[in-house]
């Protein structure tokens, strides 16, 4: 009898087992053969889990009565979480060639026409902690690969980080915006250079494609893009060229009464600019690539303020633009997109304090103390007149400019 006991208790214990295992697969809706192997991954779980309509279900939920489970949660729709282009996979566009306006082109529109399509590069180099913390302020500078002694002189200069600016408010933090060498039998000399100057500074961001004039677009959209990424939370950007002078102490005064989410876009605002048609000027543009009469506003590329929010609103606006070669203008033609006007200020001078280059105000540190950006400054110049402004300057007047 006690051996018949025991058979029957180790049968029912096998039947209750079997019991429990069959009901747990048809909970999951996973055949036994599923129910063996490792457990699927997170995303992978919850494409098993939804419905033919897009609702997801979740399989705790099944036996509970409707009314006991909770609506679902709308799901924002969200960018990628890191830099998503690894590769270069680009070809020309060769169905242009027989286009008949395009073979009255120069060569150097021939070539950007070619590559228009091909709009983002992989990164070589990254640095998403600079956005870590309380940032209020993101100064970000293009530069190219050779000009070290600019970046070092802005480095010594307005581009010094600081903790905290005051009032409430958190960090600045400064970036270099990079392509690769455009000369070939120069690329991994430089690059080599470039990296052991980021292992020192850790202040730079580089993409893989060539530092160019037409490419300075490229460094918009790639800057952009990179911010939506790693910098969504940043209340105000400055982003300038590398041979301009700023006075940060004037450029945070005038932010003080600023929000973050205003369409502030501020700098040296050109109206009703026309695009430059003689062939022998850097910024000529022939008709067959824009034919329209003028450009929209735009600020001077030299220097100019954004908003965060205003900044991650044009990313998107300028994915719906063909690329242009002028980088100023191009962020016009996003800025019309969104249907914001550029904000003209009279301290930003990106054509020089006096459009005379041999006038005396051009150097006259008087003036640079008052302004907010002023172009143009090579690097002795500029550590010449950081030294003056911030001496024991005795002033004739106050400029008002703020």
């Amino acid at each position: 009898v006690a051996l018949w006991d025991s058979k029957t208790v180790y049968r029912s214990l096998c039947l209750a087992l079997g019991l429990l295992v069959a009901l747990t697969v048809f909970q999951r809706s996973l055949t036994p053969r599923q129910f063996l192997q490792e457990p699927l991954p997170p995303t992978l779980e919850l494409q098993k889990a939804q419905k033919p309509n897009g609702q997801l279900v979740n399989p705790n939920n099944f036996w509970k009565k409707p009314q006991d489970v909770a609506a679902p949660t709308p799901m924002a729709s969200q960018g990628p979480q890191a830099w998503d282009v690894t590769t270069t996979n680009c070809s020309a566009n060769i169905n242009l060639t027989q286009q008949p306006w395009f073979k009255g082109l120069e060569p150097q529109f021939r070539q950007f026409l070619f590559y228009r399509h091909c709009r983002y590069f992989p990164m070589l180099l990254n640095h998403p902690e600079k956005c870590g913390g309380d940032v209020y302020l993101l100064v970000v500078v293009k530069s190219v690969i050779t000009q070290h002694d600019r970046r070092e002189a802005i480095r010594q200069t307005w581009g010094r980080e600081r903790e905290s600016v005051g009032r409430g408010r958190g960090a600045v933090r400064t970036l270099f915006l990079l392509g690769t060498a455009s000369k070939q039998e120069e690329r991994t000399h430089y690059q080599q250079l470039l990296a052991y100057e980021d292992r020192l500074y850790g202040d730079i961001l580089q993409w893989d494609f060539l530092d160019t004039f037409f490419n300075l677009t490229l460094k918009e959209i790639h800057f952009l893009k990179w911010l939506d990424i790693y910098c969504p939370h940043v209340p105000f950007i400055f982003k300038g060229d590398d041979d301009v002078f700023v006075n940060p102490t004037n450029l945070l005064e005038f932010l003080a009464d600023r929000q973050p989410q205003e369409n502030l876009f501020v700098g040296d605002v050109l109206q009703h600019a026309r695009p430059i048609r003689r062939k022998d000027n850097k910024y000529y543009i022939p008709g067959a690539l824009y034919s329209k009469a003028s450009y929209p506003p735009y600020a001077g590329g030299g220097g100019f303020l954004m908003a965060g929010s205003l900044a991650r609103r044009l990313h998107h606006a300028c994915d719906t633009l063909e690329l242009y070669p002028i980088d100023d203008v191009f962020l016009g033609m996003c800025l019309e997109v969104l249907g914001v006007q550029p904000m003209a200020h009279e301290g930003f001078k990106t054509f020089g304090i006096s459009r005379n280059r041999n006038s005396r105000m051009n150097k006259e540190p008087c003036f640079f103390r008052a302004m907010l950006v002023v172009h143009k400054l090579l690097p002795p110049e500029l550590l010449a007149m950081w030294g003056l402004v911030h001496s024991n300057l005795t002033c004739s007047r106050k400029l008002q400019v703020l």
